[in-house]
């Protein structure tokens, strides 16, 4: 299945950006998008948006299948 991206662009506090910075040189298997795309399903799986494909991307991208 062939997955369509869409790039967003997002203003975070400058001490999450410096999070994630930190987060990323110790963790070189994560990129950003991966990070943005595990939080946001998280977040909308966390908040009632339980269907399948959000189910789905949440997995995959914790634990980097290939989409």
């Amino acid at each position: 299945m062939n997955a369509t991206t869409i790039s967003i662009l997002a203003e975070i506090p400058e001490e999450l950006h410096e999070s994630l910075k930190r987060f990323l040189e110790t963790h070189p298997t994560w990129d950003q998008d991966r990070v943005f795309c595990a939080a946001l399903s998280l977040f909308l799986l966390q908040n009632g948006q339980s269907d399948r494909n959000t189910s789905r991307i949440y997995l995959n991208t914790l634990f980097d299948y290939a989409a």
